[in-house]
């Protein structure tokens, strides 16, 4: 079975998001050592974290944005694998996931659709999630996307590309705010209702999940937890408030990953 981890990774003005998959890669090896992984980025140079450095097929399509989201769909011909788990940049594997590929295997793609919180609860908050929710769209993540090589997921990534081209057409369809900018989440969440919720996520699956450190989700004051709670990272394990990570950590604090490289390098 040719398998393996993606990260598509573009640095920008304030944010290096390839150190950032770098660590990401690092984490995966540690918890299961045999795992392959690329990265896909116009940032393109060698790294000993890597199996594969592959550009993005079409380049940077949006080089004056700071905001690189809408090279997401160039994913799924840049993957060098049959069965690809597509990963966001600032995650955290604090424990094998590996089990996971005999879940997802027998579906040709799967969008994350449960975040928890760091204790381990499944979220039920809804601050971040106003859009999916007055458009009635399914409540998914693409920072965890599976999909093998065949028509119906190269279908959904050219979807997201005509999304992304054509964000004002469809806000002129939804209840948005005018201003409203399209994110990866919201153009997956469209994609997955027109391909259908049963096809695209596992709602019963809750394996299939992250921990994701957004501020209310953990009910905190600030939107920094690295200066609110206690963590300790270690080669063995990840805690937070002497709770042991057990699932993909989306650490969303950039800076993060500094921690990372003190740490396990």
């Amino acid at each position: 079975m040719n398998k393996g981890f993606v990260i598509l990774a573009q640095n920008t003005t304030d944010i290096n998001y390839v150190e950032c998959a770098e660590m990401l890669a690092l984490s995966i090896k540690k918890v299961m050592p045999n795992s392959s992984v690329a990265l896909i980025s116009d940032d393109i140079e060698t790294s000993k974290y890597f199996d594969y450095v592959i550009a993005l097929p079409y380049g940077d399509l949006d080089p004056n944005s700071n905001w690189k989201l809408s090279n997401d769909w160039q994913v799924y011909e840049a993957s060098p694998y049959d069965y690809t788990i597509k990963l966001e940049a600032d995650m955290y594997i604090p424990v094998s996931i590996d089990y996971w590929w005999d879940i997802l295997c027998k579906k040709d793609l799967v969008v994350c659709s449960h975040i928890r919180d760091y204790k381990g609860d499944i979220s039920k908050n809804r601050f971040y999630r106003r859009f999916l929710d007055n458009n009635n769209l399914p409540d998914v993540y693409n920072a965890i996307t599976y999909f093998k090589k065949c028509d119906f997921a190269e279908n959904f990534f050219k979807s997201i590309k005509i999304i992304f081209e054509n964000w004002n057409d469809f806000k002129n369809i939804l209840k948005c705010n005018p201003n409203e900018e399209v994110t990866t989440d919201w153009a997956y969440a469209i994609a997955c209702q027109v391909y259908g919720v049963e096809n695209t996520i596992l709602p019963n699956s809750h394996s299939i999940s992250m921990v994701h450190m957004k501020q209310f989700i953990n009910e905190l004051k600030t939107e920094n937890w690295t200066n609110e709670l206690v963590y300790e990272l270690s080669s063995s394990n990840l805690r937070v408030n002497t709770f042991t990570q057990l699932y993909p950590f989306h650490y969303h604090i950039k800076n993060f990953s500094n921690i990372i490289k003190n740490e396990l390098t």
